[in-house]
């Protein structure tokens, strides 16, 4: 099935590997890796932190959504009268292939994973450990995954066998909604074999009460704008704003704060809320670092904190369409 309206899905390199929407290859080249490790770990975070309680999710009235933020890059999405989503769920303790080493959780989830209603489908963007747990998937039961091509095999050997696939500008339904899988400025691996083995990306999940953006893990670039122009406005984006030092390496994979704000106004999104932060420690930034980084990009560009949040761990926002 080809992409609609004529856009183009996914470009692959001469050996298959995926390419990236402005055409370049998939991440960084191993030997930068090597040098970026060099540099060291950065600001240290602190082992464990404790966020208060939140109260329960709660229910949408009719043209709202609820957006639940469990952490890093997993939310409940519930939508009036529409689906109830849950995006990249990561409840494990550590985001890696081990459960003795990798990148430890600094705050438990702020939502037991039992905790949870019913889900219609879960939006998975790629297969970095952050963002595909099969620990988690597996905990969840069987439920309808949504995901970039070349993602199933990885699931289906892992026992989980309920996956969709699509490439970019593809879509599907979830009941009354229309989800699309969105290009990324990104990569994906699962070891040093595989990059670029498997498709990136973000979700656009259009309902009748409204529209909502994903991003996933992005870089920023030329395809955020294309999104907009395409699928928007956006009355709600969730928009990553971590993991982004040093920017000499990490600029290829993620967005800092001050892209974040104008990823944005490209996407033509009205409320956007900060994702990808405080949670695991993957790169040099303190942990309050992009919270802070994002206020002084939100007054730069004259905006009120309403119009670009930083939730709460465990928070519910119930924002309108």
């Amino acid at each position: 099935m080809s992409p609609p309206g004529g856009r183009q899905g996914a470009q692959r390199d001469a050996e298959g590997r995926f390419l990236n929407p402005d055409g370049g290859p998939s991440g960084q080249p191993l030997g930068q890796v090597w040098k970026m490790m060099r540099e060291g770990t950065g600001t240290p975070w602190p082992r464990r932190v404790t966020d208060p309680p939140e109260a329960p999710p709660a229910e949408p009235p009719p043209g709202h959504a609820a957006i639940t933020f469990v952490g890093h890059a997993t939310f409940l999405i519930r939508v009036a009268g529409g689906p109830t989503l849950l995006t990249d769920p990561v409840w494990s303790e550590r985001c890696s292939p081990f459960t003795f080493l990798g990148p430890r959780r600094a705050r438990a989830p702020g939502l037991a994973l039992e905790a949870l209603p019913p889900v219609d489908a879960v939006l998975l963007s790629h297969n970095h450990y952050d963002h595909l747990d099969v620990a988690t998937l597996r905990r969840l039961g069987a439920p309808r995954i949504i995901t970039g091509l070349a993602n199933a095999p990885i699931l289906a050997r892992n026992g989980i066998l309920a996956a969709e696939e699509l490439d970019w500008w593809q879509e599907t339904r979830v009941g009354a909604a229309t989800v699309t899988y969105l290009p990324a400025r990104h990569f994906s691996a699962r070891g040093i074999r595989d990059r670029g083995r498997s498709l990136w990306g973000g979700f656009a999940v259009r309902t009748p009460a409204g529209s909502l953006f994903f991003a996933g893990d992005t870089a920023y670039g030329g395809h955020l704008r294309e999104i907009g122009e395409a699928l928007g406005p956006f009355p709600i984006g969730l928009i990553p704003i971590g993991a982004y030092e040093p920017r000499w390496f990490m600029r290829a994979v993620h967005m800092n704060p001050e892209e974040a704000v104008r990823a944005r106004a490209d996407l033509g999104v009205r409320t956007a809320v900060a994702m990808h932060f405080g949670t695991f420690k993957l790169t040099q930034e303190g942990i309050d670092e992009p919270a802070r980084a994002l206020a002084k990009a939100r007054a730069a560009a004259g905006l009120a904190e309403g119009d670009f949040i930083v939730p709460r761990f465990g928070q519910t926002l119930v924002l309108p369409f």
